[in-house]
């Protein structure tokens, strides 16, 4: 649950605000309270006890793609030590795409930790805390059994003692029974730590379609598929947008499930003993391997049935089509293990035991076809994920993923290829002829077929320097070949206008109406409101507040909102260099006064201007317009920040638009030239943190940009 904006912080307050005080009207005196009810309060708090200090608040800096770039923010959620060696559990759906993960304890300790695995279909990642730079606490092993503990204290000779950590235990979520009181553990809306208290509404709940006729995958954020294996823990205890990830915890004190989704008094959780299969396999083998056989089941109680599971769909090309399975056929054993799918709570526990199934040996499925029974041999597939991985090809403007048999299945699409994800606008694929859009899929360059990322990076790389890439790609049912330009868009060059006079003073017309409120109905043209810093007609002597009414004895008409670029009209038609004299009216006082023109000095537009590219902001150089008009000093150096792109690490460290940078990495910055060459230095020498020293509004600041170089094309 990503909510970091200041939107939740204020939908907190408005919650903590309600007028709903029922609660604390009917509070019983501490003196009065039943001996149930502080046993009670014995049972939270020695729970509380147990796991809280096994809590964690998770971080996350993220990469995530959308119009045709990558990009980066911030984001987060909950977690659990459930080793003593520092194994972290928590959502899918908080850890995805992390590039970078800090978990904060209770205590306010701060650490990195990388991802051990991910796991969409369950939503549950396990993260690996991490002590110092590159290094792990011990080797994890799963906690089991009475209580929370800390790894052991070893010292070897000469050497300091390793720290400990808290680790909760995992608890049976089999024995969760509706009514059980639960407590739920997490950072809502990541504020910092917090417990609240619920019962169980219902131990197994499944999602369904509206009549109840099959089971409904749930859908996170972008792409994350959770369900099918899943029976959650549905509880009462208060979670919000925050608490994904963190421990629902019995009154024993175990972790009997990981929260991941709810909101409006409804909670949801993952059962422990799905999250321990995972962590038991990762532990042991590094990833997450199941099953699959390509179909999918009903439950049998409307056939009458006791036992089996009805065979609804059978995916094409799959294990189960290949030997002949059909829907309609009654599955009663698998690998000489009993099904038994009565009513739709008892779907997932077959998805299970095909999950279960050994990938790439034989087994037998046992079926009943018509009445009768039938044993069949077939070999089990390993089960793909739905989505496959997704890249930025910078240079061309696109991101594309790669095609995985379920997704070719959902969205009927070829087998091999790459699937197109997003188009930046002004790039190569956006401007190629015809131009690529998203959900075409990438067939060819050239003439060398594309079946992946990999193989699409590798045929790119032979058209480098080339004008012209073709590229096949598939929209729909069309083959389409297009040509695409081989140019990444052009830096912005700066205008090349001539030079014309300049007065250096910005005015207003004098209206009816301000001539009005002057005292002086029938006055007609300018009132200075500015008179520019260094400039001549600052030296000349004209203040803010005069009026001017001639221009070289040639009176001004303008009286119209209409009329307010007249005076700089009749000024540029005059010669750089020229005195113009200037006919004012100062309070009772009329004065000629002598302005030499000077050229329009160099503006925004006509300044150099460079894109960090890697980073993904530009900067220009500074002008003596820009000078004037922030009342810098004449002398005043640096480049100012004119775009930083969404989601880039730009924005993502704090960098913002009309930022005067002054120095980067204590190397000061005098203009683009000089940005360019401490930027090549950076790009080479890649440090942890780039220190930029920045002029913004009247103070000076400092931005941090941290960038996951791996990230970034070299």
């Amino acid at each position: 649950m990503r909510w970091l904006t200041t939107t939740l912080l204020w939908g907190l307050l408005l919650f903590v605000g309600r007028d709903d005080l029922t609660p604390f009207a009917f509070a019983q005196p501490i003196q009065s309270r039943r001996p149930m009810d502080d046993a009670l309060r014995r049972d939270i708090e020695r729970a509380r006890d147990r796991v809280f200090p096994a809590l964690v608040n998770i971080l996350t800096v993220t990469r995530y793609y959308e119009g045709g770039r990558a990009q980066y923010g911030l984001s987060g959620g909950s977690g659990v030590i459930v080793t003593p060696g520092g194994i972290v559990l928590t959502n899918y759906h908080v850890a995805e795409n992390a590039v970078r993960i800090f978990c904060t304890l209770g205590t306010g300790e701060r650490f990195e930790a990388r991802v051990v695995a991910h796991d969409p279909l369950t939503d549950l990642s396990i993260l690996q805390i991490q002590l110092t730079e590159g290094k792990s606490l011990p080797s994890p092993t799963l906690s089991h059994g009475k209580g929370a503990g800390r790894e052991k204290v070893s010292k070897a000779k000469g050497s300091p003692a390793r720290r400990t950590l808290p680790y909760a235990p995992l608890g049976d979520s089999d024995t969760v029974k509706t009514g059980d009181y639960v407590l739920a553990m997490g950072n809502p809306l990541l504020l910092s730590s917090s417990v609240t208290l619920g019962i169980v509404s219902n131990p197994r709940r499944v999602f369904t379609d509206v009549v109840g006729s099959r089971i409904e995958a749930v859908e996170f954020e972008k792409g994350d598929r959770s369900g099918m294996l899943t029976r959650w823990i549905q509880h009462d205890a208060l979670i919000l947008p925050g608490n994904s990830g963190g421990p629902l915890v019995n009154l024993r004190g175990e972790v009997i499930g990981i929260n991941q989704l709810g909101g409006r008094g409804v909670g949801f959780a993952i059962p422990s003993n799905i999250a321990r299969t995972v962590l038991r396999q990762v532990l042991r083998t590094g990833k997450i391997e199941r099953g699959w056989i390509g179909i999918s089941v009903l439950p049998v109680e409307k056939l009458g049935r006791q036992t089996g599971a009805l065979i609804s769909s059978v995916t094409p090309e799959s294990p189960a089509e290949r030997v002949g399975l059909k829907p309609g056929d009654i599955l009663l054993r698998l690998d000489g293990k009993p099904v038994r799918a009565r009513f739709m709570e008892e779907i997932p526990l077959v998805y299970q035991q095909i999950a279960e199934l050994p990938v790439g040996k034989q087994v037998v499925v046992e079926i009943e076809r018509q009445g009768k029974r039938q044993r069949i041999s077939l070999t089990v597939a390993r089960m793909e994920p739905y989505y496959g991985k997704e890249m930025e090809f910078r240079e061309l403007g696109f991101t594309a993923r790669d095609i995985t048999r379920p997704f070719a299945y959902a969205y009927k699409l070829p087998k091999q290829g790459v699937y197109i994800t997003g188009i930046r606008p002004g790039y190569p694929l956006d401007s190629a002829e015809p131009s690529l859009s998203a959900g075409d899929v990438i067939l060819k360059v050239g003439d060398r077929p594309v079946c992946n990322l990999s193989e699409l990076q590798a045929a790119l790389a032979t058209f480098k320097g080339k004008e012209l890439i073709p590229i096949t790609f598939q929209r729909k049912e069309e083959i389409i070949v297009s040509a695409v330009r081989n140019k990444p868009p052009s830096e912005p060059s700066p205008s090349a206008e001539l030079p014309k006079p300049w007065l250096g003073v910005r005015t207003q017309v004098i209206t009816r109406q301000v001539a009005e409120s002057l005292g002086k109905p029938n006055l007609k043209g300018f009132r200075i409101t500015e008179v520019l810093p260094w400039s001549e007609a600052s030296k000349a002597g004209l203040q803010v507040g005069d009026l001017i009414v001639a221009l070289n004895d040639e009176p001004l008409e303008a009286s119209r909102v209409q009329d307010a670029r007249d005076l700089e009209r009749r000024i540029e038609q005059l010669t750089i260099g020229e005195q113009a004299k200037l006919t004012v009216l100062r309070g009772d006082q009329r004065l000629d006064i002598l302005v030499k023109l000077e050229p329009t000095p160099a503006s925004a537009q006509t300044s150099r201007t460079v894109r960090q590219k890697e980073l993904e902001f530009a900067v220009r150089d500074v002008t003596p317009l820009d000078r004037m008009r922030n009342r810098w000093s004449q002398d005043q150096t640096g480049v100012i920040v004119t775009e930083v792109a969404n989601g880039s690490w730009a924005q993502l460290g704090g960098l913002r638009l009309n930022d005067l940078i002054l120095a980067i990495n204590e190397q000061p910055i005098r203009d683009t030239k000089a940005f360019q060459q401490v930027m090549e230095q950076i790009l080479t020498q890649r440090p942890p943190i780039i220190i930029l020293f920045v002029r913004r509004d009247n103070d000076t600041h400092f931005v941090f940009l941290e960038p996951d170089w791996k990230q970034l094309n070299p």
